[in-house]
């Protein structure tokens, strides 16, 4: 089964100019989410995985089936506001501007083995403020763990010397 199959493109969304992938019929698909979520697992090598942290929002669908099956804590990295505890935050380059993410201060203890979780690696601004913040706790960054890579953006660059795995690359 080749999970490509499962992921849709979208000419013009969010807006003109982009081609959107979108991963709807890989999460609707049971026998696609499981060869994908085992593909995920498997790039891990028995690594031990104390915390899985997913990048809102699309992060945190794969990220949850992860943190289960690695039998791990899971950690919501969200936008600003959304998380209702004490958070630190990081801030990050968009096309135009910047944006920011927060994760709960309690989220990480110092030694906890982490795997960062998104759904696209594209030019890596999300990926590097999400490391940032699970250094900032004192995480071990195992892997950042992607089901998709858009090589041609370079983000694999922003977040070296993490380990990076995608399941997918465009």
């Amino acid at each position: 089964m080749k999970i490509e199959n499962y992921i849709r493109d979208i000419q013009g969304f969010p807006k003109e100019g982009i081609l959107f992938k979108d991963i709807t019929p890989l999460l609707i698909n049971p026998e696609a989410r499981t060869n994908c979520l085992r593909i995920l697992v498997n790039s891990l090598e028995n690594q031990k995985i104390d915390k899985v942290v997913g990048a809102e929002s699309r992060g945190f669908f794969f990220g949850m089936l992860l943190a289960q099956e690695l039998n791990a804590g899971f950690v919501p990295v969200r936008k600003p506001k959304k998380l209702p505890f004490d958070t630190i935050s990081a801030s990050y380059e968009l096309e135009y501007g910047t944006d920011s993410l927060e994760m709960h201060t309690d989220a990480i203890k110092k030694g906890d083995r982490v795997l960062i979780h998104d759904d696209v690696l594209a030019t890596g601004g999300t990926a590097k403020a999400v490391c940032e913040l699970v250094e900032k706790l004192g995480g071990e960054i195992v892997q950042c763990n992607f089901l998709m890579e858009l090589t041609f953006l370079n983000g694999r660059e922003k977040i070296a010397p993490y380990p990076v795995f995608a399941a997918l690359t465009y």
